[in-house]
């Protein structure tokens, strides 16, 4: 945000207002974000040394200069203007004083004992050893270390126990990052670590034998001369997919609510009248993001009855209306899903949502079910375009869909998104043949 601020702040003061427009002000600020995205300019974490910031720096002035170029060549061909270089030197020198400033800052604020993490190292080894040293002696980076959890006893004073210990303790001493040693942990290990700290929010690094190789799926990092592994990130854990994926779900969402509810919705209200009485509006209460309840609307398709909360819709079901076949058989009922979408209820695509009884019943039966509430529920998934939608008439059937909802979760892109909805819109011509 300051570095945005600095870009306007110098076309706004220092610019030639005759030629520094609006247009100018929107493509210079659009510019060096999507530049710094790709430059993984804001990539800078309290371990990261000062030339791997010199580095970064140099990378993405120097592309954002051929783009501040690209602009007079592109839109302004001919025409001289004369502080050109007044004005790029500004925004650079500007943001580089606070990007030096604010780094150093930061440092010394650490060194006073605040903005500290929390670690512990489980397992110890020379490697380890080198990492503890860099928590204990560099302060500016703001590591607290508590101590080592190993299967093999120690009299050092930073000995805390078994390894089989530590889950307690990272609870109760509210430790934020578990600094993993590969040559101490079987593979079993890990993948019990990794869950633990994906369940309680925790950040887990592997600290590897210097005489291995590992696989570049890895992200990863240098203490000094030492390596550590990143666990590999799930998509939604950051920031700027979330933002990517709402700002796609409010134009998709207005798009269709503006262009096609607009006119769908007094016809269809005529229709479903005229055939049953009763409102236009199905709601009925489902859990969504973090298992927390939200109305789910739909065109009403089936009578009104007293069953609608308890059991699912069945092949040949006698309270589906005629024009409410049409509907499911078109996937038409769930249009108005799209205002739970611009309310934040929903998302355009995502695991479908579950009435509470249901979700209870599947928790017992499916192990890793709960995980499909980390994001939140979806008007069309990758489950019900793979044709598992509809009815659950056997164990497998949801366990399948879990399964698929977990690889989105954990595979999620922008462009598998719009692959799951041309995807969705193909089958709503097709027709599916568990849609009743």
């Amino acid at each position: 945000m300051v570095d945005i601020l600095i870009i306007i702040g110098v076309i706004f003061f220092v610019s030639d207002k005759e030629f520094y427009n609006p247009y100018f002000l929107s493509y210079s600020i659009l510019s060096w974000l999507l530049i710094a995205y790709n430059t993984n300019f804001y990539n800078v974490y309290r371990f990261t040394n000062p030339f791997k910031l010199l580095k970064l720096s140099a990378v993405q002035f120097f592309v954002f200069t051929l783009g501040f170029f690209t602009y007079f060549t592109v839109f302004k061909e001919g025409i001289i203007i004369n502080n050109q270089f007044i004005v790029l030197t500004s925004i650079l020198g500007g943001i580089a004083f606070f990007k030096a400033i604010s780094f150093y800052a930061l440092r010394r604020y650490r060194l006073q004992g605040k903005n500290y993490r929390n670690v512990i190292v489980l397992g110890l080894d020379d490697t380890s050893k080198k990492i503890t040293n860099i928590f204990k002696t560099k302060a500016n980076l703001g590591y607290r270390f508590f101590g080592f959890f190993s299967d093999k006893e120690s009299k050092h004073n930073k000995y805390l126990g078994k390894i089989e210990q530590s889950f307690d303790y990272i609870l109760k001493n509210n430790i934020d990052e578990i600094y993993c040693t590969l040559s101490a942990l079987n593979k079993e290990q890990v993948k019990e670590f990794t869950k633990f700290a994906t369940e309680h929010s925790l950040v887990m690094k592997l600290i590897p034998d210097a005489t291995e190789l590992y696989s570049k799926s890895f992200g990863s990092e240098y203490y000094g001369n030492i390596l550590v592994l990143n666990v590999k990130k799930l998509p939604f854990e950051n920031p700027e997919n979330h933002l990517i994926k709402r700002i796609f779900d409010v134009v998709f969402s207005l798009l269709v609510i503006v262009f096609i509810l607009s006119w769908v919705t007094p016809l269809l209200w005529v229709l479903v009248k005229i055939e049953s009485k009763g409102p236009l509006f199905f709601k009925q209460k489902r859990e969504g993001l973090g298992g927390h309840q939200f109305t789910c609307y739909k065109f009403r398709s089936m009578k009104l009855n007293t069953l609608a909360d308890k059991i699912h819709a069945s092949k040949n079901d006698f309270r589906v209306t005629r024009i409410g076949a049409f509907l499911r058989k078109t996937s038409l009922d769930e249009l108005p899903q799209f205002f739970n979408v611009l309310k934040g209820d929903m998302s355009v695509v995502g695991p479908r949502p579950h009435m509470r009884s249901l979700s209870f019943e599947y928790q017992k039966e499916i192990e890793n079910y709960i995980d499909r509430h980390a994001v939140k529920p979806g008007i069309t998934g990758l489950a019900q375009v793979s044709g598992y939608r509809g009815e659950v008439r056997k164990k497998s059937d949801i366990k399948n869909r879990v399964r698929l909802d977990i690889f989105y979760i954990e595979n999620w892109s922008f462009f598998l998104d719009i692959k799951i909805i041309i995807q969705t819109v193909m089958n709503v011509f097709k027709g599916e043949e568990k849609a009743y």
